[in-house]
């Protein structure tokens, strides 16, 4: 059975009022093949004709059902079904592990009276453990009888994560009104090199496949890719985006980059960009939700790479956690990150307050200011590199507490 932990202090209140999606009729089931008096098991079906795109891990060690959705994406068919386990990634897994997870395809393609390939397929959980599919067959058929909310969904894919994440949004494309809906889940193993974990983008806007692959693949960047918890890329990252039609918004559009869009495109950046932070904010044994940017660098490249070693260095992350304005980690994780820097030019500050200047602590520095500060717990660190650069980035962490080692040394009992 598998450990529940306490909710993140960092949590939203409540889940956010989720509006049905016209064409998207999600249904969950619990299998109990991991977790005791939980729905694990998520199938979202469409209508014919729905629209949709993908990015996913660059992992080298990547899960079947990545593979398999990458295959079913370069089919260039509309979607038919997404179905989504939690508990068992089904990566590393060989043979038995494609076998099993074409299983439960075929389960719901006959369930959505689809071809295979219609079908996108995700799991999320221990790597290395073939999925038992045989013991899910009946369960995915339940799914589809059960009707859910979005709540419930996003509790059905969650694993070590505390609270389930949702997030929603209207639009208007030329006029036309539409609905975006995202769920989330990831707590650990999150450095992303595409997405998150398990990402699903549910609209009713009326936009073809190309056209949402290439807005999903652009926002992608500032927002999952702009994450880390523990710097650890996970095999099975996923973020899919479905676009039903059902609205008719955007009907006459083919081209991403046609001005009517414009609308739609930031609402959809602000909804992925919300969705990451929730991912941050449940990060396993978080206590503080941290906002680093850095500017002056070279470009834009190398301003990301400073802001990823600052949020990936153990010693900044356990420092915050210790609410210790130890600010000498950042130097020295702007320093090892490799990239332009001009020592006697960095500038570092702490909830707007300036810490260095000239190659050394602020003249006015108030350490106790700065303390308080990161007693909150939302924290704020600004870099400036030195280099006169026109680069700038901002990624988001948490801080690094002895929860983590808590969590993920009982993982598997």
């Amino acid at each position: 059975m598998a450990t529940e932990f306490k909710k993140s202090p960092l949590a939203p209140e409540k889940f956010p009022e989720m509006p049905i999606i016209d064409g998207a009729e999600p249904g969950t089931a619990a299998t109990g093949l991991k977790y005791k008096g939980r729905d694990d098991l998520l199938l979202v079906r469409f209508p014919e004709g729905a629209a949709v795109a993908g990015v996913f891990t660059k992992s080298k060690t990547r899960s079947a059902p990545v593979d398999w959705c990458r295959s079913c994406l370069e089919t260039e068919k509309p979607a038919r079904a997404l179905l989504v386990n939690a508990g068992n990634a089904n990566a590393f897994t060989g043979r038995a592990g494609d076998e099993a997870m074409q299983k439960c395809i075929a389960a719901a393609a006959k369930i959505s009276a689809c071809d295979a390939d219609q079908v996108y397929v995700s799991s999320t959980g221990v790597i290395g453990e073939v999925l038992p599919a045989d013991r899910m067959l009946a369960h995915i058929e339940a799914a589809a009888d059960h009707g859910a909310d979005w709540e419930q969904a996003a509790n059905a894919i969650r694993t070590t994560d505390t609270f389930a994440k949702g997030a929603t949004r209207h639009a208007a494309i030329d006029g036309r009104a539409c609905v975006l809906n995202g769920i989330v889940k990831g707590s650990g193993m999150i450095a992303p090199d595409m997405a998150t974990m398990l990402g699903y983008i549910f609209t009713d806007a009326d936009l073809p496949s190309p056209v949402l692959q290439q807005i999903l693949s652009e926002t992608t960047g500032p927002s999952f890719n702009s994450i880390t918890v523990d710097s650890d890329t996970s095999t099975s990252d996923t973020v899919l985006a479905f676009a039903t039609g059902k609205s008719g918004a955007g009907s006459e559009i083919f081209d991403a980059d046609d001005p009517r869009l414009a609308e739609f495109r930031a609402v959809f950046q602000e909804l992925m960009t919300e969705l990451a932070h929730l991912v941050v904010k449940d990060g396993e044994g978080a206590t503080k939700f941290i906002r680093i940017s850095v500017e002056g660098a070279e470009d834009d490249r190398a301003a990301k790479v400073i802001a990823l070693s600052i949020a990936n260095s153990p010693l900044v992350k356990t420092a915050i956690a210790g609410e210790d304005a130890n600010w000498g980690r950042i130097v020295m994780a702007v320093g090892k990150a490799g990239e332009a820097a001009d020592r006697d030019k960095l500038i570092i500050e702490i909830g707007g307050q300036r810490l260095t200047e000239a190659g050394m602590a602020a003249q006015n520095y108030d350490e106790d200011a700065c303390t308080a500060h990161l007693q909150g717990q939302d924290i704020d660190i600004f870099v400036d590199v030195g280099v006169a650069g026109p680069g700038r980035a901002t990624v988001w962490t948490c801080d690094l507490t002895h929860a983590y080692i808590d969590i993920n040394a009982d993982y598997r009992s």
